[in-house]
């Protein structure tokens, strides 16, 4: 299993989170840095893949209501119990 730590302090701009998240989960050139172009490619990963979130309240704290949409598009995803796990650390 793919093991991914996300780190909330790194996502301080929508343009940094999406070429941050493109880095990390290793999306092809084509991944649209939007929130439907994350859920697109998340809940059609074939790979298992176990993304830890640490730090998320920076996530809605440096982008505000877009943050608390990415986190929910994250909870949507591993919701849908399909490749992709996704574990929040609130602490």
């Amino acid at each position: 299993m793919r093991r991914i730590t996300l780190d909330g302090k790194l996502m301080t701009t929508r343009e940094c989170t999406h070429h941050y998240l493109e880095a990390m989960l290793d999306f092809p050139d084509y991944y649209g840095k939007n929130l439907d172009a994350l859920w697109d490619l998340l809940s059609f990963e074939s790979r298992p893949t176990k993304i830890y979130v640490i730090h998320p309240q920076n996530i809605i704290r440096n982008l505000g209501d877009y943050g608390a949409e990415l986190i929910e598009v994250l909870i949507e995803v591993d919701q849908e119990k399909g490749k992709v796990q996704v574990e929040f650390d609130w602490y």
